[in-house]
């Protein structure tokens, strides 16, 4: 504290700051990113504690009718003793869904309730299994089938247990659980539920594809990056030790060589393929849905793959079994362990405690600059023929509100405009859709380039630090609030926007300075080969797109309505002009072309030649 009321002390240590702003902002960023990379050297992180007849007769009426055989599971939930219920679906898509084909969505959810025997029935377990196209996940449906008839004949169940098939994966699953809680976000349309259990306290999603596995590979990112409590990873993975069942995570088995080079490797590869998917927004499973509503949920696939040792689905079943006997047994919901982590491997995570640091070093580096913009804002000209006066607010907030207004643009004229985009295009509506915002985009970026023009103040060297304090300062918020909601989009943001708005200013030569902006843009893809990147680039913006409309990803609306106004700012800041003719520094008037004396620095003489100038007009 005395350091900071002492005046002397406290312009030394700004001093200081200022004069090593470049090389701390460096050193940060290494840091930042060197701790990140180390969160997953095994020593810094914390160990975690804590039907086959049926699946083949489902595939058999499956093919049958061609798509989910409704009546078909009606009588056999009603067989098992179940309570049974369908709810009937439909959704239109913004655009065709060319991954899966689809655009009128129509389909049918059934799920039947086991009544608790020995409770109130006022909490409820959910068992889920998609029923998809094809050949795929039948085994999961069977054996669902399957612990739902055993479990009807056990007695020790507290809380209910709901059996659902789900069909259209997450269409339909978004449907069931809008209709469960009497909730309607995405304007679907669905019949509503007869018949309800108690407040879900957990759920379990089931892919099986075979009737063997290998492995079975857990998923826990959820919609907008949500993770499950630890406690439903720690309880699989303790019950796949107990049972000898091989359990990976983001598809990687766990190593114990963590102290060699390939182990270290291994878990940084498994961390950041953990980072990717959190980051993306999307939901990666039928769990994903139900972290909106505070249900803890995971998804468990089963892996077939080449090596030796098969587990079979009865195997499973005991897994299955196991884990619910636990959660049947919860007095409240798991919340005694963390919601925020990062797992290198199934037996360590790394906390919020210990990856938040990596973030605060790269966005230290934003105060810093935001420090030395204030320090030479405020300091007084170093000659009398300098212009001291202050940019206007204009020259701050005309190009904020171009910048908000293009992406605002970007964020609603794709949907808008697909069917102009078709009828002048040979294009299909996704390819509209896409090319649409590839063409806002673009002419963002030629408007804010253009507003030194039409302001006085903003080419001056005070008008650009005015408008890039603001920036930076913006950034920085927004990047806060990113990472407090899904850290690593946040992190993945600061990585790549941190060092353009640190280093960018108009007298960076431009074609670089461009060259560097288009290649850290929010929207930029780095295609492998022309095809592959296009068809990448297409997947990429027409999912994030499809997935805010249907299930409400966030990360297309943060990216056009937030962070893309943000990167125009610095854009706008390395196209201005550098303010060392007479004409920006004195607001018309044309200085001589003198040329260049040796020993003579060049700016300050034009400086001077400018003064002149404005001396003989009267000016």
């Amino acid at each position: 504290m005395g350091l900071l009321s002492d005046p002397n002390r406290r312009r030394a240590l700004i001093n200081l700051l200022t004069r090593l702003n470049a090389p701390i902002c460096v050193v940060c960023y290494m840091a930042g990113v060197a701790w990140f990379m180390g969160l997953a050297f095994e020593p810094f992180t914390l160990r975690t504690y804590m039907a086959l007849a049926t699946g083949r007769e489902f595939a058999a009426h499956k093919r049958k009718v061609g798509g989910m055989p409704v009546d078909w599971l009606v009588k056999t939930f009603q067989a098992r003793g179940l309570e049974v219920y369908t709810q009937r679906f439909s959704r239109t898509l913004p655009f065709p869904d060319e991954n899966k084909e689809r655009y009128m969505v129509k389909g049918t959810n059934v799920y039947g309730i086991l009544r608790a025997p020995r409770a109130p029935r006022t909490e409820a377990l959910v068992l889920s299994a998609p029923c998809s196209l094809g050949d795929d996940n039948n085994q999961a449906v069977g054996l669902l089938l399957g612990l739902a008839q055993y479990f009807r004949n056990q007695i020790y169940w507290a809380k209910d247990i709901i059996f659902l098939v789900n069909e259209h994966d997450l269409i339909g699953m978004q449907a069931w659980l809008e209709g469960y809680h009497h909730t309607n976000t995405t304007g679907m349309d669905w019949s509503p539920l007869h018949g309800r259990g108690g407040s879900i306290q957990a759920a379990l999603s089931l892919e099986l594809s075979s009737d063997v596995v290998t492995s079975l590979d857990l998923v826990l990112e959820g919609l907008n990056g949500q993770l499950p409590n630890l406690d439903l990873a720690n309880l699989f993975y303790a019950f796949c030790q107990k049972i000898g069942v091989l359990c990976t995570i983001q598809g990687k088995l766990q190593r114990n060589d963590w102290d060699s080079v390939s182990g270290y490797s291994h878990s940084v590869q498994t961390m950041m393929l953990m980072v990717m998917k959190q980051a993306s927004g999307r939901p990666w499973g039928d769990h994903g849905l139900f972290l909106r509503y505070h249900i803890e949920a995971a998804t468990i696939k089963g892996v077939n793959s080449f090596r030796q040792y098969k587990t079979d689905v009865s195997t499973v079943g005991r897994l299955l079994e196991g884990m619910y006997r636990k959660l049947n047994n919860l007095l409240e919901r798991l919340h005694q362990s963390y919601f925020f982590y990062l797992m290198p491997s199934l037996s360590h995570f790394v906390s919020i405690g210990y990856y938040m640091p990596a973030f605060g070093l790269l966005a230290v580096i934003l105060f810093l600059r935001a420090l030395d913009l204030w320090v030479q804002l405020t300091a007084p000209p170093p000659t009398a023929t300098e212009d001291g006066s202050s940019p206007g607010v204009l020259s701050v907030l005309t190009p904020l509100v171009i910048s908000h207004v293009t992406g605002a643009a970007l964020y609603a004229l794709p949907i808008h405009f697909q069917q102009v985009a078709i009828e002048h295009f040979p294009v299909s509506e996704t390819e509209a859709v896409v090319l649409t915002a590839i063409a806002v985009y673009t002419a963002g970026l030629a408007l804010p380039h253009n507003t030194h023009r039409l302001l006085a103040g903003e080419g001056t060297e005070k008008g650009w630090r005015v408008l890039k304090l603001v920036a930076v300062l913006y950034l920085a918020v927004l990047l806060g609030c990113t990472a407090l909601i899904n850290f690593s989009l946040g992190f993945i943001l600061a990585l790549t926007l941190v060092p353009i708005a640190a280093f960018v200013t108009p007298h960076v030569p431009k074609v670089l300075s461009a060259f560097i902006l288009v290649l850290l843009s929010p929207l930029q893809e780095i295609p492998v080969s022309f095809q592959e990147g296009w068809m990448l680039f297409l997947n990429v913006i027409s999912q994030g797109i499809l997935d805010h409309a249907l299930y409400g990803s966030f990360v297309y609306p943060l990216i056009a309505l937030l962070v893309y106004p943000c990167w125009l700012l610095f854009w706008n800041i390395s196209s201005g002009s550098r303010a060392r003719s007479g004409q920006d520094l004195y607001g018309g008037t044309d200085c001589p072309q003198v040329e260049p004396l040796k020993g003579v620095s060049w700016p300050k003489m034009e400086e001077d030649m400018c003064w002149l100038v404005k001396a003989r007009h009267g000016r």
